[in-house]
């Protein structure tokens, strides 16, 4: 901010034209008298910390009018006192802010309107202190934060047991995939004996998935017609989850003004990660998550008690994060993802825990779905942890008689962020390290923050919001299931993606020329039932074609030959079934063999293959 302080025997303006950016006022004409004028330009770094600034300018002001003993200040703002301005809204915001925290200290304040034409007339008192040029910076606030660290305890449900945990007795975990996420959180760091890349980043170049983008911003990628396929699989089926739920989807922008306080506020929450840029006068941003949309949606809806609890879903195509390069690792992070997320709004606090407690189940059955082990914490304040321990305990039990494991728990000692209770369920990769998945949060402090109101009555009430990834990123889904593929392959067994989501679920492989007819027309059956099948007919050995399946990890592959031909028999090797070191074979019909597949598929989202039949067309994408 640059500021130029007048002593003046007076200041006297009168508005004459507005211009585009004006704001309304009635206060279009003013004189004051012995007086301290405070010409202003709000800059474009004074965005990052607009509250600072206030407090800076409030400060310098109080400052040289106690040198000067004058109760009565003009606030005029005056966009000549430099080149790089702020974007028109935050300007208008910072200058009513310093008005009212001078009106509020008792000063005679009167503010010349913004983005107004005006002529003025000013008589400087001509003494050494008369006329001071300023710059300021924000102000950071001095008060001391909560210093009182998080501390975290491992669960044990059966016998409401609660270990505080620490680096001595993190050994007390038995489980130790959980033990792990223990690990992370507490920030005890092990050396990593494999300084090789995550196997995930070998698999999606291997299997023609995706890969970095050179041409694009680091961490950003391309997308090959199988890893498509599988992100559109991801995709449909959380779409079917949240909307059998009671969802209703919608969409909106992935750039958000970030003149809008509302949206400011919240994006200022999430640190510096973030892209930002000017255009214009504007500064923007590109969304971190689908909040910003749905919340400035929901504003504008009027909502009932009767409506609640009302959920909106958006599959955020794209969100951005503007991670550290050095952080960077293949699918697990990366500066733009895309992101299932849910926000539910609710009536009040026992609605919310209800909703909450019926989402967090939703988001264990993506992991038993997609055959990959979660591990969950669950993150609370003090103080709402104490209030609902006895919920928190049902909860953690019901799932330790489920599935067989503790669980984590962080109690912050204040509320930092703006929930109350969240949980956090993470894959850990073949590392020992976690990836973080889906996630539910108690938004206590959004509705206000964006003017969300519910109307009971004659009262309007700020409902409760909770957010909701019932998988986290579609790309971090395809890291856990591509990390677990690799750690089955140290247990012996082959690497796969579910049926569901294998991009080719049966290759067909004729033994020599005089069998391509037939292993052409089972693969087009295949097809015809919705089952992604190719036909190789590479002129190639048959025990190459079995190698290049297996490369491919193709869950069911058909050998053709004279025996097959003649007895109208398929011989099926079925991956899932096998070892590295033995594969499993069955003698099947074609129908039999559909019929296995449709089984196994049931209730899972289905589109074709996006490839030629036949493999001697495919092309090569990397």
């Amino acid at each position: 901010m640059r500021m130029l302080l007048i002593h003046s025997d007076y200041l006297e303006f009168e508005a004459k034209q507005k211009t585009k950016i004006a704001e309304e006022t009635d206060v279009l004409k003013g004189k004051m008298e012995e007086c301290l004028t405070a010409f202003i330009a709000v800059e474009r770094d004074d965005e990052e910390n607009p509250e600072g600034v206030v407090k800076g300018a409030v400060e310098e002001i109080e400052k040289v009018a106690g040198q000067l003993k004058v109760n009565n200040i003009v606030v005029y703002p005056y966009a000549h006192l430099s080149s790089d301005l702020s974007s028109p809204e935050v300007a208008k915001e910072v200058l009513k802010s310093i008005e009212e925290e001078l009106k509020n200290k008792n000063y005679n304040v009167l503010r010349a309107p913004f983005g107004w034409y005006k002529a003025f007339k000013v008589s400087c008192k001509g003494h050494p202190l008369s006329e001071l040029s300023r710059k300021i910076v924000a102000k950071e606030e001095k008060e001391e934060k909560e210093k009182t660290p998080s501390k975290f305890y491992l669960l044990k449900p059966d016998t409401n047991e609660i270990i505080e945990l620490s680096e001595e007795n993190v050994d007390v975990i038995e489980d130790e995939e959980l033990k792990a996420l223990a690990k992370h959180e507490l920030g005890i760091k092990e050396e990593n004996k494999n300084k090789d890349e995550p196997p995930h980043v070998k698999y999606i170049r291997e299997k023609e998935i995706c890969d970095y983008e050179p041409s694009s911003d680091a961490g950003h990628f391309r997308w090959y017609p199988k890893g498509k396929l599988i992100r559109d699989l991801l995709a449909d089926y959380v779409y079917n989850l949240v909307v059998n739920m009671g969802a209703m989807p919608v969409e909106t922008p992935v750039m958000y003004d970030l003149g809008n306080k509302a949206i400011r506020e919240h994006a200022d929450k999430f640190g510096e990660r973030q892209y930002r840029f000017r255009q214009g006068n504007k500064e923007l941003m590109l969304r971190f998550a689908a909040c910003f949309g749905q919340f400035m949606m929901k504003k504008d809806m009027y909502i009932l008690p009767r409506h609640l609890p009302i959920k909106l879903y958006e599959l955020s195509t794209y969100s951005f994060r503007y991670e550290q390069r050095g952080e960077l690792v293949g699918l697990k992070r990366l500066r733009a993802f895309t992101m299932p997320d849910m926000h539910t709004v609710c009536l009040d606090m026992k609605q919310a825990m209800d909703e909450f407690e019926r989402q967090f189940w939703m988001c264990l059955k993506t992991g038993d779905d997609l055959k990959t082990p979660y591990s969950v914490i669950f993150r609370f304040t003090k103080d709402f942890f104490e209030e609902n321990k006895d919920w928190f305990f049902k909860i953690a039990k019901e799932y330790k008689e489920k599935y067989g494991k503790d669980v984590l728990l962080e109690l912050l000692p204040g509320r930092k962020h703006y929930w109350v209770g969240k949980v956090d369920i993470a894959v850990i990769d073949s590392l020992g390290r976690p990836i973080e998945n889906p996630t539910v949060q108690i938004d206590v402090e959004s509705a206000k923050r964006f003017g969300i109101v519910v109307h009971d009555g004659n009262e309007e009430k700020y409902p409760i919001i909770l957010h909701c990834s019932p998988t986290g990123s579609i790309e971090r889904v395809l890291c856990g299931l591509l990390e677990r593929a690799y750690l089955n392959s140290e247990e012996g067994k082959p690497p796969m993606l579910p049926v569901w989501l294998s991009p080719i679920q049966v290759r067909v492989i004729p033994v020599a020329e005089r069998h391509n007819e037939y292993a052409l027309k089972v693969a087009e059956k295949l097809r015809e039932n919705n089952i992604r099948a190719d036909f190789d007919d590479r002129e190639e050995s048959v025990g190459k074609k079995i190698r290049n399946a297996g490369k491919d990890w193709v869950p069911y592959v058909v050998v053709v030959g004279d025996e097959e031909v003649e007895n109208n028999m398929l011989t099926v090797t079925i991956r899932e079934e096998s070892s590295l070191k033995k594969p499993v074979k069955e003698k099947m019909t074609v129908d039999e063999l559909i019929e296995r597949i449709k089984k196994e598929t049931e209730g899972f989202p289905y589109r074709p293959l996006p490839l030629p039949i036949r493999c001697s067309m495919q092309p090569k994408f990397h």
